[in-house]
């Protein structure tokens, strides 16, 4: 019983990388590569746009997450609420081509949805995820100096 437990979570783990690798395929990873190569002019916009997705995506918006979930299941939420925006945002997107500031936010919602899923430990077993994943949550958590 342990043992179908643990292969079903691997195997949820393995789809969940997929989907997020196809995300970033699509073109999503460029928000990244972006923020990393924007003078420091352009940064706080990166910042101010990760933070508001962010915000738009926890599973309790208002007060404290319930006390029975652990942070790995918020974390797991979060990411599952930032990825379901970015899919919603594409559905829309394709009705408006080439809208520059839209796709921006869209790929914030993925940085966003990459970086909680970091953090829940979903890319254990995958190196190139994990280090995507760790510039997502710098990204997000860094704020700079005031």
């Amino acid at each position: 019983m342990v043992f179908r437990w643990f292969k079903s979570e691997k195997l949820e783990r393995r789809r969940k990388v997929k989907l997020d690798r196809n995300t970033l395929k699509q073109g999503r990873g460029a928000f990244l590569k972006s923020y990393l190569n924007a003078d420091e002019t352009r940064k706080p916009q990166f910042y101010r746009v990760v933070e508001e997705a962010s915000k738009q995506c926890q599973p309790v918006k208002s007060g404290l997450p319930p006390p029975e979930l652990e942070d790995a299941q918020i974390a797991e939420a979060t990411s599952d609420a930032a990825m379901k925006m970015v899919l919603a945002r594409e559905e829309r997107g394709k009705l408006q081509k080439d809208d520059r500031l839209s796709d921006f936010v869209t790929d914030a919602y993925a940085t966003v949805g990459i970086a909680y899923h970091r953090a829940a430990g979903v890319y254990t077993m995958d190196e190139e995820m994990q280090e995507l994943g760790t510039a997502a949550v710098h990204l997000l958590t860094w704020r700079p100096p005031t």
